[in-house]
């Protein structure tokens, strides 16, 4: 009697277990950036001071498991940049102009940039360390950089600063590593953009 008690209540538990199957790791989703809700801020320095403005978020993806970051893109409508320091209509006006020239950015050539996330380490809580490939002009490189996801019921929202070596893209214009004697006309050859995309869940 004793024996059969032991048998049938193997027998359960092995019914049990096979009805509940293996686990599960929660599956990995794309969730479409909210270009309205998403921005993405640049920010350049030069010997005599700095300047600033934005470029709109095109096209986007974040790839989540859960609440944790796996993976995302996005693309920026580099066309359509803005200075936003400049307050006289004119200077905003020719800064502008020239970044979007062959010397800067060629936009008419290049109108987009892209950066594809290749790989994603947590680093507790909020933070990650990304790896990434950016495009500009048509230029693929790595960049590096931290990065802040929180998650909540509606939506993911992620923030980055990466830092652009300007040179890589050969964007070469006033760089004191190609030319001498620019003094105070020197521009620093790194940029940075200050990413922040939205994704509704």
């Amino acid at each position: 009697m004793k024996k059969m008690f032991v048998f049938v209540f193997a027998g359960l538990l092995f019914n049990a277990a096979a009805m509940a199957g293996p686990d599960k790791k929660a599956a990995d989703k794309t969730l479409a950036v909210d270009t309205k809700s998403s921005t993405i801020t640049w920010g350049a320095k030069k010997v005599t001071g700095t300047h600033a403005g934005s470029v709109p978020v095109e096209s986007g993806s974040l790839i989540v498991e859960g609440d944790k970051l796996k993976g995302g893109t996005f693309v920026a409508d580099v066309k359509s940049l803005v200075v936003t320091d400049v307050t006289d209509k004119e200077m905003n006006g020719k800064l502008t102009g020239h970044l979007k020239s062959d010397d800067f950015f060629s936009v008419e050539k290049h109108p987009q940039a892209k950066l594809v996330i290749s790989s994603v380490t947590p680093k507790g809580g909020d933070a990650y360390d990304v790896v990434g490939k950016l495009t500009i002009k048509g230029i693929t490189q790595e960049v590096k950089f931290p990065a802040t996801v929180k998650a909540d019921a509606k939506k993911v929202t992620a923030v980055a600063k990466v830092t652009v070596d300007r040179t890589k893209y050969d964007i070469k214009f006033r760089s004191a590593n190609f030319f001498e004697n620019l003094g105070d006309k020197a521009i620093d050859n790194d940029f940075t953009l200050d990413v922040n995309l939205v994704a509704n869940k």
